[in-house]
């Protein structure tokens, strides 16, 4: 019996080879290309990967339980061991509010394994975008590990929305249409404004990210829709993050948006002080209400509790790692 690992498993081999030590590996050698002889020692590297699915992290236990399904079966999907570790906070939520497991943040999880003589890592971001979290405070904080555990490989795959990642990007758009027409046959909606709302971020890639998906939605969903419109929960106060604008509080006092129904698309992707069913875009929504009598709210679902999360996660371990540092 072959015991080689199928396609699907060697195409994700191949991406764990640094691209200096065969050139043009990354885009032109296919399963037909690779010498037998080679598999075992692809297959090995394989399975010294650690792949951690990663979020900012919370101080609400559904976050991290959220973190931890979506991890559990992206591990079945792939047939790899996903880990879910969030880069702060959650190691502080107590153990009997997380199933009696205790959250371990993601720079404690890789002493551990340094400590074991692990060396090889795969961050996935559970991340919209080019967030600073990952950006800029994840590699600090590898550096400070390099110092004390010596070299190491540790790479990411690409963020949620990718601009060289086309299907992957089509994913998403498509769990955010099937969120939104969910509520519009929920509520038997006619031409609705769509508010699509994110957290709302200091560095402006991470807006354009809102802004592309916005535009994206209002082609998929065509006449189903009034209106489709970018706006986030908050931004600094300072003149320079005038990129977050309009937030969601200052869109729905609108003229054109403070008397019709509006479906509040959620461009998060799991519940906390934000998203949760009491959270800070529900409080907004609620304001507005009160202020704006004919004006009506619906929030859609999150990003990170829908079955298609899944497979754009997927789609994202098959597109090529990136350095971390």
């Amino acid at each position: 019996m072959d015991q080689r690992p199928g396609t699907r498993d060697l195409n994700r081999i191949l991406m764990l080879i640094p691209s200096s030590l065969v050139p043009g590996l990354w885009s032109e050698l296919t399963l037909l290309l690779i010498p037998s002889s080679l598999v075992p020692c692809l297959w090995s590297l394989f399975l010294l990967m650690k792949y951690i699915l990663v979020d900012n992290g919370s101080l609400r236990a559904e976050s991290v339980l959220n973190l931890r399904r979506v991890a559990m079966l992206l591990s079945e999907k792939e047939e790899i061991e996903v880990v879910p570790a969030s880069l702060l906070h959650s190691s502080k939520i107590p153990a009997d509010e997380l199933e009696n497991v205790a959250a371990v943040n993601l720079e404690k999880r890789l002493r551990i394994w340094l400590e074991e003589g692990e060396r090889e890592f795969t961050i996935i971001p559970f991340f919209f975008g080019p967030t600073g979290a990952i950006v800029d405070y994840l590699p600090q904080r590898l550096s400070v590990l390099r110092k004390k555990y010596g070299d190491f490989d540790i790479r990411r795959t690409p963020f949620l929305f990718d601009q060289e990642g086309e299907e992957g990007n089509q994913q998403l758009v498509s769990i955010l249409t099937d969120n939104i027409r969910s509520v519009i046959r929920k509520e038997s909606l006619i031409h609705p404004k769509v508010a699509l709302v994110d957290h709302g971020s200091p560095l402006r890639e991470v807006t354009r990210v809102r802004d592309r998906l916005s535009t994206m939605l209002a082609e998929e969903l065509g006449e189903l829709v009034e209106q489709v419109a970018p706006a986030s929960m908050e931004r600094r106060p300072e003149a320079a993050y005038g990129f977050n604008e309009p937030l969601l509080q200052n869109l729905l006092k609108e003229t054109e948006w403070n008397s019709n129904n509006v479906v509040i698309a959620m461009l998060f992707l799991s519940p906390g002080r934000h998203a949760g069913p009491v959270g800070d875009i529900g409080n907004i929504c609620a304001a507005a209400r009160s202020n704006n009598p004919g004006l009506k709210t619906f929030m859609t679902e999150l990003v990170g509790t829908h079955p298609g999360v899944l497979k754009l996660l997927s789609c994202r371990l098959r597109d090529k790692r990136l350095p971390l540092i």
